[in-house]
């Protein structure tokens, strides 16, 4: 048996706790360490590098399920880690304020829990929609997934802005506390039942990790696409660290302000999935190199725009050009996310949970270099110009690596008839 749309769904629903969690550890905890506790934009760049890194151990827990087991246990028992990782993290913000040295340690724990917990849930997660989605069906599932996990951080994002202005300690730990809370249920919630009706039987193997994780690196496709998507996603997350210290540095955002800010870029990444994913899908337009190439163009010159907009200061258009960056990146994300689902199934079969887990780890390792460079930049620049200076310089870096992304895209991946999903030359 196969997923049905009600299942593809529910299990999107995980994937929407998981953006609600994440980004407030990225984004929020983030502004609030650089702005109202005066630390150097370093210090959540490394944590969140750190959370990054822990994922390395994705390809383990998708070998791990695709060995036998199911992998509901494997779902569900990484969204506790990761919900007691996001109120631990919260909780290290009003310790930081009184000792430096303690807030810290919590921190680390706390971000290392949550990379875990990432780490475990969404590639288990991923690793599930692969094997027992209808191959008609993968794109479709993957994109209406990863809309509900962007839906999951727009509306925590923006609504978690409404509620934490007047600003304070306590009031940031029970709002982030019941978003804990409210997504470990609904996981619960989700998952029930699903994997079990599947009538899934899944057979145990003896081989080693490092000699299947041997196994699936040597193939050409699976290998092209892991390098594919560091250098990619490199490009993508490096502003993630920095928008919200440049709204408030530069602009005057307040903290409210500047998280609705990222709620705002998430929504304009939902509605460019949605204009891709009709574009192809059901009109026949273009193909995913076209659609990739323009998304990077596009992210190129909205980042261009958002550093241009830094001369100006606060009562500056920022929103719209940072909406406009989210619209593109979203196009971005669903040609990515196709060609993975699509590539998944493919190769030796019984494996799709290793190669899920392999981009998932290029994927995390990416995100955290690029989010520590962008950072480690702007805190280096700071000290030799003025703000709006060194946060535009490091913008200009990132249009930079998107347009050279662009021609990488152009050079690996083919093109098929308008409305096919493309595939990686070498196939």
């Amino acid at each position: 048996m196969t997923l049905s749309w009600i299942s593809i769904v529910r299990l999107g629903l995980v994937q929407m706790c998981l953006g609600a969690i994440v980004v407030i550890a990225t984004s929020t905890l983030n502004r609030l360490m650089v702005v109202e506790l005066a630390l150097p934009a370093v210090m959540p760049g490394l944590l969140v590098a750190l959370h990054y890194g822990i994922q390395i151990s994705r390809p383990k827990w998708g070998f791990a399920s695709d060995r036998g087991g199911r992998r509901t246990r494997w779902i569900v028992g990484g969204m506790l880690a990761l919900a007691l990782g996001g109120i631990g993290a919260a909780s290290s913000i009003a310790v930081l304020a009184e000792s430096f040295p303690l807030g810290l340690a919590l921190s680390i724990m706390s971000y290392a829990l949550i990379g875990v917990g990432v780490g475990a849930c969404g590639t288990s997660l991923l690793a599930l929609l692969a094997t027992s989605t209808a191959p008609e069906r993968r794109a479709a599932a993957a994109t209406i997934t990863w809309l509900m996990m962007v839906a999951g951080i727009a509306v925590c994002a923006g609504g978690m802005g409404a509620a934490l202005d007047p600003y304070s300690a306590e009031r940031l730990i029970w709002i982030v506390a019941a978003i804990c809370a409210a997504a470990s249920l609904l996981t619960c919630l989700a998952v029930a039942g699903v994997e079990r009706g599947l009538g899934i039987v899944r057979k145990r193997e003896s081989m080693p990790f490092l000699e299947g994780l041997r196994e699936v690196w040597s193939e050409r496709k699976t290998r092209d696409f892991t390098i594919f998507v560091f250098l990619s996603m490199t490009a993508y997350f490096m502003q993630e660290l920095i928008l919200e210290p440049y709204a408030g540095l530069v602009f005057a955002f307040t903290p409210g302000q500047s998280t609705t800010l990222s709620g705002a870029q998430n929504g304009g990444v939902f509605v460019g999935m949605v204009s891709v994913g009709v574009a192809i899908s059901g009109l026949g337009i273009g193909t995913l190199r076209g659609w990739v190439i323009v998304a990077c163009v596009g992210s190129a010159l909205s980042l261009t725009a958002i550093a241009a907009l830094g001369s100006q200061g606060p009562g500056a258009p920022l929103i719209h050009a940072v909406v406009l960056l989210g619209f593109f990146n979203g196009m971005f994300a669903v040609a990515a996310i196709g060609s993975m689902m699509a590539l998944a199934g493919q190769g030796r079969s019984s494996r799709e949970g290793t190669r899920m887990g392999l981009w998932g780890a290029g994927q995390a390792l990416a995100a955290g270099f690029g989010g520590l460079l962008g950072a480690a930049a702007v805190d280096i620049l700071r000290r030799v110009m003025a703000d709006a200076e060194a946060f535009g310089i490091v913008f200009f870096a990132e249009a930079l690596l998107f347009a050279c992304t662009a021609f990488m895209a152009a050079r690996i991946i083919e093109t098929r008839s308008p409305g096919s999903s493309g595939v990686l030359v070498g196939e």
